[in-house]
């Protein structure tokens, strides 16, 4: 089986380890399960292994997961979008962390597009991701409970003053904000241009979503963030 080596990272952390051991079993199982012919693995996945699936005359994608909080409930957010902007949903073992999904094609990223005006693009889709929703996903306000906490470590170990007054300013923006919100709909926390791909369904379609449950502003925070300093998430590649 070939293995990305971005995914090599992995190896240093216990459940990483555990996982890369299992995924050449994972693949064979959901490739029988689904009757799968695979292609090569994409090579930008961080926290996933990405490849190319057919299955007689469909052009599918398979995903499997490396299970972390933040992909739990990916296969949830995609059935609630059922293909609205989004690339949709084909199947999905909760057990396995694996879903099979619409593939993109011609797949581009928006992000490296020759586009006149690529936040016109993100400004049209992200109305269609903000569905109302309730459980199972995650809230704005938990997260943000759990960014204090971890602010609050940093603070303590905080060298320069500096560093210990931008702490402090996080922390007063993210007490104050986070219990003001509005309706709570189904927020793409990592919605920007390596997360839209071109296809021919419609011309651009939104993948790899972070679900959060939240007001709808919170969705523009990694747009703003990839214009203004450019993209460095892990995980650029559904």
């Amino acid at each position: 089986m070939d293995r990305p080596e971005n995914l090599n990272w992995l190896a240093s952390r216990k459940s990483g380890a555990s996982w890369l051991r299992q995924l050449p079993g994972l693949v064979e199982d959901v490739s029988a399960q689904w009757n799968l012919r695979l292609g090569a693995a994409y090579p930008k996945g961080y926290v996933s292994y990405v490849l190319p699936a057919y299955r007689n005359e469909e052009r599918l994608v398979l995903k499997i997961q490396w299970p972390h909080d933040e992909c739990i409930h990916e296969a949830e957010a995609l059935r609630v979008w059922d293909g609205d902007g989004a690339v949709r949903l084909v199947a999905h073992d909760a057990k396995k962390h694996a879903l099979l999904l619409e593939m993109c094609s011609p797949g581009t990223h928006l992000a490296g597009a020759n586009v006149p005006d690529p936040l016109g693009v993100l400004i049209g889709l992200l109305p269609r991701l903000w569905k109302p929703v309730g459980e199972p996903f995650r809230t704005l306000s938990d997260e943000a409970d759990e960014w204090a906490s971890a602010l609050y470590l940093e603070r303590k170990t905080a060298r320069r003053a500096d560093e210990r007054r931008a702490i402090d300013a996080a922390l007063t923006y993210i007490t104050a904000l986070k219990d003001t919100q509005g309706e709570q709909v189904l927020v793409h926390q990592d919605f920007h241009g390596d997360n839209v791909l071109a296809a021919e369904r419609e011309p651009w379609l939104v993948i790899d979503p972070k679900p959060l449950r939240g007001e709808r502003e919170f969705a523009l925070a990694p747009i703003i963030r990839s214009f203004e300093f450019g993209h460095s998430r892990e995980d650029t590649l559904l």
